[in-house]
């Protein structure tokens, strides 16, 4: 998927090296009395990928357009792959591929038009161009419709062609905003395969979404966001080390609770007609002792899995906070 290597030119005498990846710091955005950016605060370093994490109205949207340089910051700095959007916005943008969470305009021109347009735009030689559209119309699985005016494409098919947009110009770093939405699972775990691949090839990786266990397939950390603030930075290994919650059913309701009191455990009664409680496991070890115990206990053990993901389990937690 490269459209060739990047040159990147060696710092002068007593400048600091160029800092990979993405960094947001202190960043503020208010639009007239609308504060929707108040502090927040995102490392998203060069070959991870780093997932944006919130509720609607936290203020996402507004911080991945000013991580694309399409809006600028009220106050606070940020820098892509050490260079300041607001005094290298050329250079800064041939450095990122932006991802909206819809295609937008064009829908007269056909797929393989659009990709070749933003090509030019991003000055690809003209004799690499048509070799460039050809491998990404493939990598977004579009080569049958690439002459088909985007107009009639379906929503997955369009947020298909927005990815292939973004990576038309080989960027180092990706910001995608939802960009799994209108996906079918097939072409979600397809998404997963290619942008972790695109991680190991060293790209910065933000994706923005409400998808969150996909999340957890795909993310190295997280950045939790809730009005306008960063709550919490965390990688996933380590959101998993603070476990998550497993759903369980079983046919004999008393025996069962009575078994997780003899543990010791502390549990959670679901309101439904089912015998099903939720609680919190370090890990897959935990699990695997419980769902041993419950058998042993003869309780009619009906399911048992998690609730919820990793990401989810501390969103969940951190929901409401706001520093």
């Amino acid at each position: 998927m490269s459209a060739g290597p990047e040159t990147v030119g060696l710092p002068t005498p007593g400048q600091a090296p160029m800092e990979p990846g993405i960094r947001a710091t202190a960043v503020r955005r208010s639009f007239g009395a609308v504060h929707a950016v108040e502090r927040m605060d995102l490392s998203a370093p060069a070959g991870q990928v780093t997932a944006l994490i919130g509720p609607n109205g936290a203020g996402k949207t507004t911080l991945l357009l000013m991580l694309a340089s399409l809006l600028a910051p009220d106050s606070g700095t940020i820098t892509v792959d050490g260079l300041d959007p607001q005094h290298d916005r050329a250079a800064v943008r041939r450095k990122i591929g932006w991802m909206p969470d819809t295609l937008g305009v064009w829908e007269s021109l056909t797929a393989r038009e659009i990709l070749t347009q933003m090509a030019r735009f991003y000055r690809l030689p003209a004799v690499q161009i048509p070799e460039r559209v050809n491998a990404m119309l493939a990598t977004v699985r579009l080569a049958d419709l690439a002459d088909q005016p985007a107009r009639v494409l379906s929503r997955g098919q369009q947020q298909r062609l927005s990815l292939g947009r973004a990576l038309i110009h080989n960027p180092s770093v990706l910001l995608l905003d939802e960009p799994a939405s209108g996906l079918d699972p097939g072409s979600r775990v397809e998404l997963r395969a290619v942008l972790r691949g695109l991680a190991a090839e060293g790209k910065a990786i933000v994706v923005s979404s409400h998808v969150l266990s996909e999340l957890d397939e795909i993310a190295d950390g997280a950045v939790f966001v809730n009005h306008g603030r960063t709550v919490s930075q965390q990688t996933t290994a380590d959101a998993a080390a603070r476990g998550r919650r497993y759903a369980v059913s079983a046919s004999n309701g008393p025996g069962l609770l009575a078994k997780l009191t003899e543990l010791g455990l502390v549990y959670r009664q679901e309101n439904n007609r089912r015998a099903t409680v939720s609680l919190i496991l370090m890990d897959d070890d935990d699990a695997a002792r419980l769902l041993k115990e419950l058998v042993l206990a003869d309780v009619g053990v009906i399911s048992f899995a998690p609730a919820t993901g990793a990401l989810e389990e501390t969103y969940l937690n951190l929901e409401g906070r706001t520093s």
